[in-house]
């Protein structure tokens, strides 16, 4: 740190640190909270930071946010900063998100879809008052109970599929899409999509890193690039083709045993937004999409992603780019809160040798400026005399 530097720097910094745990403590006589309070009763904030921290593990999420003082940009940072130090023994293979265990679901297009619609939890039906019996302790709600729906529930938008009004997705079934775009087979170890944790970004991106980075980006950064698409910004008029949550398995393929194996059920939000398209010289009038996947019950940020995906294919499409969600660049450069906000608090370290250069650098222009105005209020003034001399001669001939 900069800071140590200064005179007293290094004992201020361990007396900021501290102070900082206090503060984050709070009052030693309230009970502290726990990694499971914050889990089960913070769990949106939890999905948040193991979607944008890239990695699933709800107690460290946890852990992150009460050590960042519920600072969730700051618990992203330290929980992906925890994950650059895993192993990693595996790559899973694609989810199958056709046979998701459904806990919500709903279409917006179709009134009646097969394996019907099933709001779950939401807080898109409730008045937005505050619930002051929230105050009082020991309240306990009751849910109402239903049947888990344990059946496979197939997506709304194959019935456009099936019509031919959609347009087919590179690397739609059971294979991806590689770093240039082109389809690749995700059973060679040689062909894996493109790996945004492990591969810089480089342009022009293929959709599967652009969909990677969509998914660690900061959700209020694609809401408003999202929102931005709806106002004439990007050309989107879309419709929640799908939203569903729910579970799905995490399956991978060990070399040694040679077969599949399941070894974990994550809870994801996945959303297909449904475009109208035109069409073009190649392709016909039909419907497009915009895709989003995360973590957890994040359903904002996977609509969000899907608004965003859906803009910046306005150049493969062939569509005119009119707003800052359709420039690939742009989004992708400065979607992640990360470092975002590196970038942006570094303002704060010591920049004394910077400040004194652009401070030397000012004074010298305006020295030069007044330099300038002296010189040229000079040059006037004797410009002016021969004038004011030719008229009082003229006025003494009279």
């Amino acid at each position: 740190m900069p800071y140590v530097a200064v005179k007293g720097g290094e004992q201020a910094i361990q007396n900021a640190e501290a102070l900082l745990q206090s503060r984050r403590r709070g009052d030693p006589a309230i009970p502290e909270l726990t990694l499971d309070q914050i889990e089960q009763q913070l769990s949106l904030a939890v999905e948040r930071v193991m979607c944008e921290g890239s990695l699933y593990d709800r107690e460290l999420a946890a852990l992150a946010i009460k050590q960042a003082w519920g600072d969730l940009v700051e618990a992203i940072f330290l929980l992906r900063a925890y994950r650059t130090t895993l192993p990693r023994f595996y790559y899973s293979q694609p989810l199958d998100t056709s046979k998701m265990q459904i806990q919500r679901r709903i279409s917006a297009i179709f009134k009646d879809v097969p394996g019907g619609q099933s709001l779950g939890t939401t807080f898109d039906y409730i008045h937005r008052l505050l619930d002051f019996k929230l105050i009082a302790e020991r309240q306990i709600p009751t849910a109402p109970e239903a049947e888990a729906i344990t059946e496979p529930v197939p997506r709304v938008i194959d019935t456009l599929d099936r019509e031919g009004l959609m347009q087919a997705e590179e690397g739609q079934g059971s294979r991806g899409v590689g770093e240039q775009g082109e389809q690749v087979n995700n059973d060679s170890p040689l062909s894996q999509p493109f790996d945004l944790t492990r591969q810089p970004l480089t342009f022009p991106a293929g959709r599967d890193a652009r969909l990677q980075n969509l998914a660690r980006a900061d959700e209020g950064f694609l809401l408003s690039l999202a929102y931005s698409t709806q106002r004439g910004y990007g050309r989107n008029h879309p419709f929640a083709g799908e939203i569903r949550m729910g579970e799905v398995e995490v399956i991978i393929c060990p070399e040694e045993l040679g077969f599949e194996i399941a070894i974990a059920d994550i809870t994801v939000t996945e959303v297909q937004m449904v475009n109208q398209f035109k069409g073009n010289k190649e392709l016909p009038a039909q419907f497009t999409r915009g895709y989003g996947l995360t973590f957890g019950y994040n359903e904002r940020k996977a609509m969000s992603m899907a608004l965003v995906d859906r803009a910046m294919r306005a150049e493969e499409l062939g569509e005119t780019i009119q707003g800052p969600a359709q420039n690939v660049e742009f989004v992708l450069s400065h979607s992640d809160n990360v470092e975002a906000q590196g970038f942006v608090q570094h303002l704060k370290l010591p920049h004394y040798i910077d400040f004194q250069a652009e401070l030397n650098l000012v004074r010298k222009i305006r020295q030069q400026q007044l330099n300038n105005q002296s010189s040229e209020l000079t040059v006037a003034a004797q410009e002016s005399q021969p004038l004011e001399n030719s008229d009082l001669v003229l006025e003494q001939a009279k």
